[in-house]
């Protein structure tokens, strides 16, 4: 049996049938320092609140699978050191063993599936990494939006990967990429790519009567949504292009592989952006946040 707790807010509206919105954890635990990811977390959950939705933050905590939390388990979270970044592969480890870990993209997409909340907001997923026809580096997001049947709204694939590898391993697992608003697909800090998204809607509408009638039609997985950055909050890829790549070298000069690699590309863009990239970044998951809550209020009244 699943050891597993939903928060009082989300208790409710479950009971009541009110629109929810699953929220990862590990921008919480790994994305930024304290306090500024309790605040940036409380921000997001209120962006979903005063969009008629309902924000489910998940993770697991002493071995419990926490669907929402309540204001002191965010606040403890927040402030604790040593968190786990929970994928599909270590999900069920960490909860057998008593552990607390931050749930990714994949591990959040599996427990919200398993609560029956259809609709998540995060910032960029997981992806092909540069390098990866020798590394093999390719984040378990992709394989879980082909099998795990959640809507997921991001600024689409962090751009510090390999974004044109990254949507032909989605296309080949059968995953919608829809871009919102534009024919471009986002790349992450920038609102447009030189790629162009594979499909494309303008309205949260359609977007949840795609999501219904995949599940009509037998489909296993989700739907990526490539929700564009703010216009205001961008910070535009020629800009971003020469930063990526001395980033990029600095963490070859390194030697820094595997798990290491994304914090530490991340960190490195903070410190040449002078801060910047983490304001666009907080910017682009309240805009996330806000469309998923439509998306998630328009399943409840599409046919």
């Amino acid at each position: 049996m699943i050891p597993i707790a939903y928060s009082a807010e989300v208790t409710a509206a479950r009971a009541s049938g009110a629109a929810i919105v699953a929220l990862e954890s590990t921008i919480i635990t790994h994305g930024m320092p304290y306090p500024q990811n309790i605040e940036v977390a409380r921000l997001v959950e209120g962006d979903i609140r005063e969009a008629g939705a309902v924000p489910a933050t998940i993770a697991v905590m002493d071995g419990t699978l926490h669907i929402g939390l309540d204001a002191d388990q965010l606040s403890s979270l927040a402030q604790t050191k040593g968190v786990a970044k929970l994928s599909r592969a270590d999900m069920a480890a960490c909860i057998a063993t008593g552990g607390t870990g931050a749930t990714t993209v994949a591990a959040t997409m599996i427990a919200a599936q398993l609560a029956g909340i259809h609709v998540f907001a995060t910032g960029g997923i997981g992806g092909v990494h540069k390098g990866a026809e020798d590394s093999f580096d390719i984040s378990a997001d992709l394989m879980e939006l082909a099998q795990t049947a959640v809507t997921v709204v991001a600024a689409g694939a962090k751009a510090i990967l390999d974004v044109a590898k990254t949507l032909e391993v989605l296309e080949t697992q059968g995953v919608p990429v829809i871009a919102y608003g534009q024919d471009a697909f986002p790349a992450f800090w920038s609102r447009g790519s030189k790629l162009k998204s594979p499909l494309r809607m303008d309205d949260p509408a359609q977007i949840a009567q795609a999501h219904k009638m995949r599940a009509a039609l037998g489909l296993p997985g989700g739907q990526l949504i490539a929700n564009p950055i703010p216009e205001a909050a961008e910070i535009p890829a020629t800009i971003m292009a020469p930063i990526i790549a001395t980033a990029q070298a600095d963490a070859a000069n390194a030697g820094i592989t595997g798990k290491g690699v994304t914090p530490y590309l991340l960190q490195r863009i903070f410190e040449l952006t002078e801060g910047r990239s983490l304001e666009a970044n907080i910017a682009l998951v309240r805009n996330n946040a806000r469309l998923a809550a439509q998306i998630a209020l328009k399943l409840r009244t599409t046919a």
